[in-house]
């Protein structure tokens, strides 16, 4: 009985084992959703507000776009950068090396593939829903509604899974929280910079501007811009298949960068 009940539980990604992990997620995000729910919105709310009336009062077109409508967009892509890479970093760092939440888990039918996928997904949805809200407060200050809007959760949903995978990779291979430092410094610093928030790539020089290029976050902006502003191009699929990419490779790293530390 044994042997027969072990070749049952052999299967990849089952769904019983993702839907375990993301049921504890939702009633878990129940007791800190406000708090979570604010750090998440209103960072990237300020920047498009002090930007889009600091700068717009200065320049009042950018790309062809009113100001505040260029930034309402592009500030999409923050959001969903603050509410996915950076609660992946500190909250899988924090489970798996404090509160042994992991652990605990792994006892269950679960295997780490699962945990992964499944604290991936949650955070990317979570995402999804949060990098709409700039947007929102966009729309009062004069940016038009468009059925492209409805294909925000969407990018924002599929951006979020690959900033999830990127922070529990590097919470994986983390020693300690002064590491994360480095990372936010030296790396999603000059990201977000380059992604073409607050300013279109080609103003700048020809280096940073293939930089941004490969920029996953810049790949957000312009999907979403052009699904908002309805410029949709079958470039936008490339777009699209990028992030896919970059959610997949960073998936499969971060599988491994956390096996490293739960499975001895």
């Amino acid at each position: 009985m044994a042997a027969r009940a072990e070749t049952q539980r052999i299967g990849r990604l089952e769904r019983s084992a993702l839907t375990g992990v993301l049921v504890r997620e939702v009633v878990n995000f129940t007791s800190y959703w406000k708090a979570s729910t604010f750090s998440s919105t209103v960072e990237p709310t300020i920047y498009l507000l002090a930007f889009g009336f600091g700068f717009g009062s200065l320049v009042s077109r950018v790309g062809g776009f009113p100001y505040v409508e260029f930034v309402g967009t592009g500030t999409v892509a923050t959001a969903v950068l603050f509410s996915s890479a950076f609660p992946a970093m500190f909250g899988t760092f924090v489970k798996y090396k404090f509160q042994r939440t992991y652990d605990a888990i792994l006892a269950a039918p679960v295997d780490t593939e699962e945990l992964v996928t499944g604290e991936a997904i949650w955070i990317a949805t979570r995402a999804g829903v949060y990098g709409c809200v700039p947007m929102i407060v966009a729309i009062f200050f004069g940016l038009d509604v468009s059925w492209g809007m409805l294909l925000v959760p969407l990018i924002g949903w599929l951006a979020g899974l690959g900033w999830a995978c990127f922070g529990i990779m590097i919470a994986g291979f983390a020693s300690s929280f002064e590491n994360f430092n480095y990372v936010v410094s030296a790396v999603l610093t000059p990201l977000f910079l380059l992604a073409g928030t607050f300013f279109p790539l080609s103003t700048l020089p020809r280096w940073a501007q293939i930089l941004g290029e490969v920029n996953p976050l810049h790949q957000c902006v312009q999907l979403v811009r052009d699904a908002v502003f309805l410029n949709l191009s079958w470039v936008d699929l490339l777009r699209a298949g990028y992030l896919a990419l970059f959610a997949l490779v960073l998936w499969r790293i971060a599988i491994h960068a956390m096996e490293r530390k739960l499975i001895d």
